[in-house]
């Protein structure tokens, strides 16, 4: 079983990849391409040209798991385009909507790290005015 922890590095390489290559295939794709070393834990995410399945691949110390989503029908909806270096860094709660069909993007989600006592939907700008006036205290 894949444990996803907070702590977790995920990777999402944004050009689609050619979904016949298996584990040895996509390790050496996240050398070459993606400049990552496959062996380091880092849970790497690829998607087909068609959009319609995924592919995850990641190291547990022991040997490589390679998952597979086939959405029965349609396309995954959200995509990053036109990210430099052809990676992509997500969170944990990213990859969780991503593997639902959701748009990571116009989730809402809070901030993963905040000041204790600011809330968390206050503007950025709110919220540095607060932390800077608290420490003027």
């Amino acid at each position: 079983m894949i444990q996803l922890t907070p702590q977790m590095r995920i990777l999402l390489a944004v050009a689609p990849v050619d979904f016949r290559k298996g584990i040895d295939g996509l390790a050496r794709l996240c050398r070459e391409a993606l400049a990552t070393d496959p062996f380091s834990g880092t849970l790497v995410v690829f998607r087909n040209r068609r959009g319609q399945a995924l592919k995850v691949l990641v190291y547990d110390g022991q040997g490589f798991w390679l998952c597979q989503k086939r959405l029965s029908a349609g396309h995954f909806r959200w995509w990053p385009g036109g990210v430099r270096g052809g990676v992509c860094r997500l969170e944990v709660h990213e990859l969780q909507l991503l593997l639902w069909n959701g748009d990571p993007a116009r989730a809402g989600a809070a901030p993963l790290w905040r000041r204790l006592g600011e809330p968390a939907d206050a503007p950025a700008a709110e919220r540095s005015r607060n932390s800077f006036q608290t420490a003027a205290r």
